[in-house]
């Protein structure tokens, strides 16, 4: 199955007077990166969640958001933090002191300040909980399986594009394999009509000479070991979008190649209509490369 790298979860828990939110979002990125976003007093779990992010996601930016808030907000008590008090007056005394600045604080000033107020919790008790690790690790993976779920429906129509994609290049592909043996007899016939419009008897035709002439024309534009090559990439594309595996990768690399085996066959042709085909397939081509791009 194919995942796409882009992909939205979440979900919410009950835990301690506490509603704990986690909201997981990922996008394209040519490695796995997992950023967390928590409490700061729960960053001690912060290796164990990103182990459990990584166990499912192996390409792609990972934004993990976790949030709480109390439950209850009757039960929530703000509380005076008096050093921080004590602080900021310290501070603006000796700002009036150093620098001359006039001036009173307010208590509606003061209050305003970051960190007088603070919420009446027991944090440290709640972050060493076991119970509250068993309720990250368990609402983290039900953000995940949602973000799975996205991922795993977005991939399934990514890779039934590019299916299609590859039938169309293997359509390019029989055409060209159809005209490789007509490119030989067609500069046959065209070279003969010209040697016969110069030939005004001054000089003898040679048959042996304009075999050889034909020879050298076809080895150097045979192109049976690019198309084989050409086909070869289209069996395994095909196999790494049906597998479980990460495609994007491989894919990038496939289609390297696949461009590759088609410009050696523009510069080896001497043909009209596959110049064309080349052209043709090389869009396609780019196509798909900018869809894999999207693929883990």
């Amino acid at each position: 199955m194919s995942f796409s790298m882009t992909g939205y979860g979440q979900s919410s828990l009950q835990f301690g007077g506490y509603k704990i939110m986690f909201e997981v979002k990922s996008v394209n990125n040519r490695y796995c990166e997992v950023v967390l976003r928590m409490p700061r007093d729960w960053t001690v779990y912060e290796d164990m969640l990103r182990r459990q992010v990584q166990a499912h996601i192996k390409r792609g930016r990972v934004d993990v958001i976790i949030n709480r808030e109390h439950a209850d907000e009757a039960d929530s008590t703000q509380v005076l933090n008096r050093s921080a008090v004590r602080s900021y007056l310290k501070s603006a005394q000796q700002l009036k002191e150093e620098f001359g600045i006039s001036g009173e604080l307010q208590l509606r000033d003061i209050l305003a300040l970051p960190g007088v107020m603070e919420l009446k919790e027991d944090v440290h008790a709640l972050a060493s909980s076991q119970d509250l690790k068993d309720t990250l690790e368990l609402g983290l993976n039900q953000s995940l399986e949602a973000l799975m779920d996205m991922r795993a429906r977005e991939g399934g129509f990514l890779a039934a594009d590019l299916l299609g994609r590859l039938n169309h290049l293997e359509e390019l592909h029989a055409e060209m394999a159809g005209l490789a043996p007509v490119v030989v007899s067609e500069y046959r016939e065209k070279l003969r009509q010209r040697l016969t419009l110069l030939n005004d008897g001054t000089f003898p035709f040679e048959e042996h000479k304009f075999g050889m002439e034909m020879a050298i024309f076809a080895d150097r534009c045979n192109i049976d070991e690019e198309l084989t090559r050409l086909y070869s990439h289209f069996e395994q594309c095909k196999a790494v979008l049906t597998s479980s595996e990460a495609a994007g990768r491989k894919l990038d690399f496939l289609v390297q190649e696949m461009n590759r085996e088609t410009n050696t066959i523009g510069s080896k042709c001497n043909h009209l209509t596959l110049v064309n085909l080349t052209l043709d397939m090389k869009a396609e081509l780019e196509k798909i490369r900018e869809q894999a791009a999207n693929l883990e």
